[in-house]
């Protein structure tokens, strides 16, 4: 049976619209790329050579982070076409379906806290969100138990706040400080030059893939929040370049590593949203990576004062609105890899 896909290569629009269509079947592309539709959202790509690299690039797990929608989007519209040749094994994941269609970082609850089983914790699969990261994880494991190459996750994403390192990654925490150099190459080619170490276990998309796979992976932020249609996307060239090239190369040619074109950044504090009254210490438009000094205060509720801790003391991720128990703000501090 001949897929809809054959005839509309526009397969987000078709997950988000007409998901029903999309009925889970393999076929082959005039250029010998076998396609793999696995559900809504969930595509994957095998060369007709055999592959070096097994890649999950996902998007959209935060519905309103939109300008790497619209980079995986036009990727897989181009090899569905025939104008791009996979040369590695593909999965590309559109996580967020129902939170991309209200404009909106989540429906009910953060998805990139749902991975690594706590999807299932807790009160358990009750919501959708919940569901899918549980659906996303077995896409994963199965890609991932079904190759042979080298494991990659890149879980793209963009901030809420501007940042004064437009680009970014989140290295998923590595118990034993084993952080592979080599594998910044791909994110520097992506003009990602800043690093934070993330201190622990998390529930994010990244993390499962580097904790249950030994994948390399990163969860990479570009850019920030605008609505469908509004990115800059000359801002993203290089990102789109690299991802295509990492596909579509057997063996791209990365810059080389060097210590010095990177800011590497380890966690100092997590501050946690304890109380109904918690709020920040700062502005809205205070960007990521903003330097406190020690004594400042970052944030206070009932009970609790948080303050900087040292000079040079910075912030990312903040944001005052989460559900209480969940992470309002983490403080860095420079480090090396």
């Amino acid at each position: 049976m001949t897929h809809i896909l054959q005839s509309n290569t526009d397969f987000l629009a078709l997950s988000r619209q007409q998901p029903d269509c999309l009925t889970p079947g393999q076929f082959t592309l005039s250029n010998g790329t076998v396609v793999s539709v696995i559900a809504a959202g969930i595509i994957q790509f095998e060369p007709a050579a055999t592959a070096t690299e097994d890649v999950v690039l996902s998007c959209g797990v935060h519905g309103n982070e939109t300008a790497p929608i619209e980079i995986c989007d036009e990727l897989v519209q181009r090899i569905l076409r025939g104008e791009l040749t996979v040369c590695q094994r593909v999965l590309v994941i559109f996580g967020n379906l129902a939170a991309m269609d209200i404009g909106q970082r989540f429906v009910e609850e953060n998805m990139n806290r749902l991975f690594s089983g706590e999807h299932s914790r807790g009160p358990g699969l009750i919501n959708d969100e919940r569901r899918r990261a549980q659906r996303l994880e077995q896409a994963v494991a199965e890609f991932f138990q079904q190759g042979q190459g080298q494991r990659h996750h890149y879980d793209l994403h963009t901030a809420i706040k501007p940042s004064q390192h437009e680009k970014f990654a989140v290295y998923p925490y590595r118990p034993h400080d084993d952080y592979n150099t080599e594998s910044l190459r791909f994110l520097a080619a992506c003009d990602v030059h800043a690093i934070l170490l993330s201190n622990g276990p998390t529930t994010t998309f990244s993390y499962y893939s580097a904790d249950t796979f030994d994948a390399i992976a990163f969860t990479v932020e570009l850019g920030k929040v605008r609505p469908f249609g509004e990115n800059d996307m000359s801002r993203f060239a290089a990102a789109k370049d690299a991802i295509t090239r990492l596909v579509c190369e057997p063996q791209p040619n990365w810059p080389s590593y060097r210590a010095e074109d990177f800011s590497i950044y380890k966690v100092n504090q997590v501050i946690l949203r304890q109380q109904e009254d918690f709020r920040l210490g700062f502005g809205d438009d205070v960007p990521n990576f903003t330097a406190f000094q020690q004594g400042d205060v970052l944030a206070e509720e009932s009970g609790a004062l948080y303050t900087a801790q040292q000079d040079g003391e910075a912030i990312v991720f903040p944001n005052a609105k989460v559900a209480l128990g969940q992470r309002a703000v983490l403080t860095l501090l420079p480090a090396e890899l």
